[in-house]
């Protein structure tokens, strides 16, 4: 859990300070307006891949946690059942009647 809360944070303190730098960047730098809307543009394009590779990246992760959780699911289902089976077994034979001797033997 703590990977996760901790991926979640750099993944938004990504994304804020992408977003910072290009509007410092935007108003500090000396440009035209045609100029400017080029560069937004372009920095747009940029953070808009980005962020898509973060959420595939995001994506593949939470596929593989997935994947893993149901495995060890099934481990434990299996192993569950073979140890009840195993419990059914043995409480079978401390109810059975045991056969007592004859009394001529």
């Amino acid at each position: 859990m703590s990977d996760h809360d901790d991926f979640g944070v750099f993944l938004i303190g990504f994304i804020v300070g992408g977003v910072a730098g290009a509007v410092a960047a935007l108003l500090l730098a000396p440009q035209s307006g045609e100029e400017t809307r080029n560069l937004i543009k372009d920095k747009s394009i940029e953070l808009r891949d980005m962020a898509a590779q973060q959420a595939d990246m995001v994506a593949k992760k939470a596929s593989e946690q997935a994947d893993m959780i149901a495995e060890k699911a099934g481990e434990f289902t299996t192993e569950a059942r073979k140890r009840g089976g195993e419990l059914v077994e043995s409480a079978k034979k401390a109810v059975a009647p045991r056969k007592r001797p004859t009394e001529t033997e």
